[in-house]
């Protein structure tokens, strides 16, 4: 999802089922034999809401297994990139976020997937010098609104340079999640379309749509088997004022 939202729904936790201890998925649907190790000059810092449960489609920690420089946390807030991190940065602003927002990048002139805005959400000034001094991404993990409760929760971010996307195809969920904007995509597939255009290199994102096309296939044929690993919407919770006792 992701500064990308994965969906706009939330979903209850899947059926009980022995868990991988790597991917954290029911073992049915653990795909951890493809992961393929990725060098990247670039690191990556997974922050995940804590409610995000989806186990079975979510794919911040196997994004997160294909990369030796990879951190994955869970939670809403840390005082600051450093303690997100887990380890001291000299200068955030060498630091990217992936936050979508209210920007889309087909409303800027520029016809680039990856796009550095400014505070205003406006087209930055020096695209290439600032995409070029990237040292570090991160990544939100969970729906649009958990996303933009991440990026409001830590403040942070705004040392950091903030991007966004404008993705040439939609994500490869198709039906399985529903994403509230044609630019919105899984984890994953925004770890492979940023690392890869901000390093030059396909090969990062042929490995990680490779390895998300083989999670989803994997989830098709077990789903046919065993119907109740299916994420379930969660029960619409009633805000309606309740008579006090």
């Amino acid at each position: 999802m992701s500064g990308l939202p994965e969906a706009e729904d939330d979903v209850a936790p899947t059926a009980a089922a022995p868990d991988c201890p790597l991917c954290r998925k029911p073992q049915p649907l653990c795909v951890c034999d493809g992961v393929t190790p990725i060098e990247s000059r670039i690191e990556l810092l997974i922050l995940q809401h804590p409610q995000e449960q989806d186990r079975a489609l979510g794919t911040a920690r196997l994004t997160a297994m294909h990369f030796e420089r990879a951190v994955l946390k869970i939670g809403l807030s840390w005082p600051s990139l450093s303690k997100a991190l887990g380890r001291p940065v000299s200068d955030p602003s060498r630091w990217a976020v992936l936050y979508l927002g209210s920007v889309k990048a087909s409303d800027l002139d520029t016809k680039e997937e990856v796009v550095a805005v400014n505070r205003k959400g406006e087209l930055a000034e020096n695209q290439g010098a600032i995409l070029r001094g990237i040292e570090g991404v991160v990544l939100l993990d969970g729906s649009w609104s958990q996303a933009k409760a991440l990026w409001w929760r830590n403040a942070w971010m705004l040392k950091c340079q903030r991007i966004i996307l404008g993705p040439s195809h939609p994500s490869r969920y198709g039906k399985l999640r529903r994403e509230p904007r044609p630019d919105g995509l899984s984890t994953i597939e925004a770890a492979a379309l940023v690392l890869s255009y901000l390093e030059r290199r396909p090969d990062i994102a042929e490995t990680l749509n490779s390895s998300f096309t083989q999670m989803l296939k994997r989830y098709r044929e077990v789903l046919e088997e065993q119907p109740l690993l299916a994420p379930k919407p969660r029960a619409k919770r009633d805000y309606r004022r309740r008579r006090r006792s």
